[in-house]
């Protein structure tokens, strides 16, 4: 897996990539926008080179008209020590002028630094090597498969019609109170959703992961740093008149908690476990699958995410999305890992892996869960950086995955573990969170 250790820590701080690293490699940032097929951004990688170069010269001015300036200036106090009061007079109109010119430069500069921050917030981070190409998610490959994916021989009803065979769901209210894409659970259902909940905040703090519960709102300055603009138009709900966003998950808040910190090197990795509801837009048309409970505005997650040093993020990356597989299979689910194609990776992502879950009744596998490497750009975009042992500093790698999503998750759940008499079997180690409890009549 591809791994920097940045050292570069300056006024780019905000981008995706280190801009020396752009204009020492440009041609191979241009190939990285290729295999995302993004070509319509090739244009930004010369624009932000001749932009750089004019703000380094524009630079390089405004330190000589300084050194300049503060030289001549000392003329002035011995003009006067002298009488020649009419030179120092001339010194100070030419001290003025160089004042003039520094502020018209500087206002140069700050435009140019905009410019330059604007396309390189949309020029897509360098993916690692191994992540397949392609152009969209129909061309994600297949990595792993666990546990045999079974079919019954009794017929799987849709997921709302088992739960409201128990009572369990009430869509009609809640579009009522709230409109579309929202949903009251109730019952057995209800309890069996906040079980898998605690199951999962218990199983992520067995394996070492401290548990969070994080703010659920966060200000636009930590929206920009933890996604791209694309993902935050198509998911995130604005406080209207406030700077707040509602997180779309906790991974929103989890990363922002170490915004514009210093973290000593010995006190890496810090690897979290945090609850939230998460709410989501969800523009689009969704097809028939996409009803009832799967694609919604408002669920509750576990989350994992990690903060580690760059060297450590590829093995990170392997324990998260495992975490997630040895969850589900506990529950005697089968699922399968599928890697993300480069042109189905979000902009920010290095390297990122889908979990899915059998499902008995379409005959296939769905998406339950996502695991993500970033590298350093989140960390680069919100200054999250670490003092290394020889007194350097960098910044971190940083990683999220789902442990687990109800009420998707329950898709899954439901299906397969639906009897032939239409009850629900209670895997063992749900029990204990359902009051004993080995089925749902």
């Amino acid at each position: 897996m591809f791994v920097s250790k940045n050292t570069n820590i300056g006024k780019e701080d905000k981008i995706m990539i280190d801009i020396k690293f752009l204009r020492e490699n440009p041609e191979v940032v241009k190939e990285n926008i290729r295999k995302k097929f993004q070509d319509e951004k090739l244009p930004l990688v010369d624009e932000v080179i001749t932009l750089d170069a004019e703000r380094r010269a524009t630079q390089q001015q405004v330190d000589d008209l300084k050194a300049n300036r503060n030289k001549i200036s000392k003329q002035i106090g011995q003009l006067m020590a002298q009488g020649k009061k009419d030179e120092a007079e001339a010194v100070k109109a030419e001290v003025a002028n160089e004042g003039a010119k520094i502020e018209e430069l500087d206002a140069k500069q700050k435009e140019l630094e905009e410019k330059i921050l604007k396309d390189m917030m949309i020029i897509p981070n360098i993916i690692d090597p191994s992540v397949p190409i392609g152009k969209n998610d129909t061309e994600n490959v297949e990595v792993t498969k666990y546990g045999d994916p079974v079919v019954p021989d009794f017929e799987i009803p849709y997921h709302t019609e088992i739960m409201e065979r128990f009572n369990g769901i009430d869509l009609d209210a809640a579009r009522k109170v709230a409109g579309n894409g929202f949903y009251y659970l109730q019952g057995d259902i209800a309890r069996l959703h906040s079980a898998v909940i605690s199951y999962a905040r218990d199983f992520m703090i067995n394996r070492g992961f401290t548990y969070c519960v994080p703010p659920f709102m966060i200000r636009a300055n930590v929206v920009t740093g933890v996604m791209s603009f694309a993902e935050m138009d198509a998911m995130m709900y604005k406080i209207e008149g406030e700077d707040l966003y509602l997180i779309g998950t906790s991974e929103h808040s989890m990363i922002g908690k170490f915004i514009d910190t210093i973290i000593p090197e010995e006190e890496l990795p810090k690897t979290l476990t945090s609850y939230s509801p998460c709410f989501r837009k969800e523009k689009g048309a969704h097809g028939i699958e996409e009803r009832g409970v799967y694609r919604i505005h408002q669920f509750e997650k576990q989350e994992m995410i990690v903060v580690c040093k760059p060297e450590e993020s590829p093995m990170w990356f392997d324990r998260l999305w495992q975490n997630t597989v040895d969850l589900f299979r506990s529950m005697d689910i089968p699922v399968r890992t599928l890697e993300c194609c480069s042109g189905d990776l979000a902009d920010l992502k290095v390297k990122s892996f889908d979990v899915e879950a059998w499902s008995p009744r379409q005959k296939k596998y769905f998406e339950v869960g996502s695991c993500s490497n970033l590298g350093d750009a989140q960390a680069r975009r919100l200054k999250i950086r670490v003092n290394g042992a020889d007194g350097n500093k960098y910044f971190a790698h940083t990683l999220n995955n789902t442990v687990v999503a109800p009420p998707r998750m329950l898709i899954a759940f439901l299906e397969n573990n639906l009897q032939a008499d239409g009850s629900v079997r209670i895997p063992e180690v749900l029990r204990p969170y359902m009051g004993g409890m080995t089925e749902i009549r």
